[in-house]
């Protein structure tokens, strides 16, 4: 690590100027709450829209398939960000992939724009497949540039990383209003294009702001003391790239052409077992090959058990923008007044319960951990995956109670409300919590790897998600209450086991606090 960026973290340990942390927090805010603004703002869209019959401007795709493509599209931008923290770490550095990321997320939505004018889905789909690219570079190392802003480590980045999660639900709420009412009032096609104005902000603001407020964090990529080896292993990696775009290339082209014919679902079924896969052969790759001590090699232990208790808690967060979104549409009563509320603003109910209660789960680590009561990390994962049951234990009796009507009976929007609630609270609980966790577990060579496994994590729950939340349709009501169920008994089974392991975890990492990513 050079002089100058240990310099710039020890300064940071004290700069205090936004909100009683550093200035570079406000930056790295920003620019993510419009690049989540962007992405929420599309998201709850997609569904809905690909669904949507041919005269209502969409592309009439079965609801199983629409959330199916949904699933992999969510599941591709989270396992885009292993690669992309392998660029950043090894070729690019945090800050240039951040960048570029911002770049390729821009041109996605703007593809996405024009594709009503095109008349083709093959614009709406090349720019999903831009946005995955860009989220990959600029998702995971954009989280660990803020845990470099903290390199004491301790409650204090646990807090720090819960007022950027703030701004992450900020642009959330804020996207996904604002895109609903557009996509949904007055074409799909205006909300898509809002969403791109968002990132294109974002990346503004990145581009005037980081060099003054970040220094020179983020700017070095890990060197081989060897330049030859550095300059082999570059060359090696650039040449990895090359095919790997080429090959992604190639089946685009080949679908658009109709060579090929993709089917989601059997894509999507077959991803899972890559997914897992991956993480499997990463995770020995890293403890057997790594070069990492014992105590590194325990820190990676952890890290691979939250891995496992976080794709759970994911496979039932992450069937918003599907199952709850299509409960939304169909079986919730949104009329207020004379006006139908938009289905997708009841997406932005998380987000909002985010704004309200980050600031207040920030204080509470913060006063526990003065007290030296704060508790574990695994602890309140398992306090996560405990509130997200009570969640979706909710949405069993708001099934069963329109499977009781026949199907023609429309709940209270309270229903959706409390239940996100309850996720909310369970996301609270886990997701800041696991991103800090990430940065002060993880060995400093590996931190931007180490992001892109967190960020496969909820790739392997947003794709389980795809899969199973095109279940909800008027014309198989039974489904439903059987969904609801499974994934509220999951998501005890995993909150019972992990609370079980905390004593075990703990042995392992015995002083967590005192952990700062090196």
């Amino acid at each position: 690590m050079s002089t100058s960026t240990e310099a710039v973290r020890s300064t940071a340990a004290e700069d205090r100027s936004f909100f009683g942390h550093p200035r570079g927090l406000s930056t790295l805010f920003f620019t993510e709450m419009w690049e989540r603004f962007s992405y929420y703002g599309i998201r709850p869209l997609l569904v809905l829209f690909m669904a949507a019959a041919l005269n209502e401007g969409g592309f009439g795709i079965e609801r199983t398939q629409a959330s199916a493509i949904v699933g992999i599209y969510a599941a591709s931008v989270y396992l885009a960000s292993l690669p992309g923290g392998w660029v950043a770490d090894r070729l690019l550095g945090l800050r240039r992939a951040i960048m570029l990321g911002a770049v390729l997320i821009s041109l996605g939505h703007i593809s996405i724009g024009l594709s009503s004018f095109a008349h083709s889905k093959v614009p709406f789909f090349l720019g999903l497949i831009f946005i995955v690219l860009g989220t990959g570079l600029l998702k995971p190392n954009i989280s660990a540039i803020v845990g470099d802003l903290y390199p004491e480590g301790g409650a204090r980045r646990d807090a720090g990383f819960s007022i950027f999660y703030m701004g992450i639900n900020t642009g959330a709420t804020v996207g996904q209003i604002a895109t609903g009412i557009l996509g949904e009032k007055l074409g799909w096609h205006w909300g898509f294009g809002l969403a791109g104005v968002g990132m294109l902000l974002g990346l503004g603001w990145f581009a005037l702001n980081a060099r003054r407020t970040l220094g020179d964090l983020g700017t070095t990529i890990s060197r081989d003391p060897d330049p030859v080896k550095q300059a082999r292993d570059e060359t090696r990696m650039k040449l990895g790239l090359a095919i790997g775009l080429g090959l992604l290339a190639l089946v685009v082209i080949l679908a658009a052409t109709g060579v090929i014919t993709i089917n989601p679902q059997v894509v999507g079924q077959y991803m899972t077992y890559v997914l897992v896969g991956t993480a499997a052969l990463y995770f020995t790759y890293v403890l057997g090959f790594g070069g990492l001590t014992t105590e590194e090699k325990k820190r990676i232990v952890v890290i691979a058990i939250l891995f496992v208790f976080a794709a759970i808690f994911w496979s039932a967060f992450e069937q918003a923008p599907t199952s709850l979104n299509l409960f939304a549409k169909d079986f919730t009563d949104r009329v207020v007044f004379g006006w139908e509320i938009p289905a997708t603003w009841f997406q932005s109910a998380n987000s909002f319960f985010i704004i309200l209660l980050a600031p207040v789960f920030a204080s509470i680590w913060m006063a526990l951990g003065k007290r030296a009561k704060n508790p574990p990390s695994p602890a309140k994962f398992a306090l996560g995956l405990f509130f997200a049951a009570i969640g979706f234990a909710i949405m069993i009796l708001a099934a069963n109670l329109v499977v009781g009507g026949g199907g023609g009976l429309k709940v209270s929007p309270m229903w959706l409300v409390v239940s996100y609630l309850f996720q909310t609270i369970g996301e609270l609980c886990l997701s800041p919590v696991g991103l800090s966790s990430m940065t002060k577990l993880s060995p400093r060579k590996y931190v931007g790897q180490m992001m892109g496994i967190w960020f496969l994590a909820s790739s392997v729950g947003n794709l389980i998600a795809g899969l199973v939340g095109g279940h909800v349709d008027p014309e198989k009501l039974d489904q439903m209450p059987k969904l609801f169920i499974a994934t509220t008994l999951a998501l005890v089974a995993a909150a019972v086991v992990l609370a079980a392991m905390v004593p075990f975890i703990k042995k392992l990492i015995p002083n967590e606090d005192k952990l700062v990513g090196e």
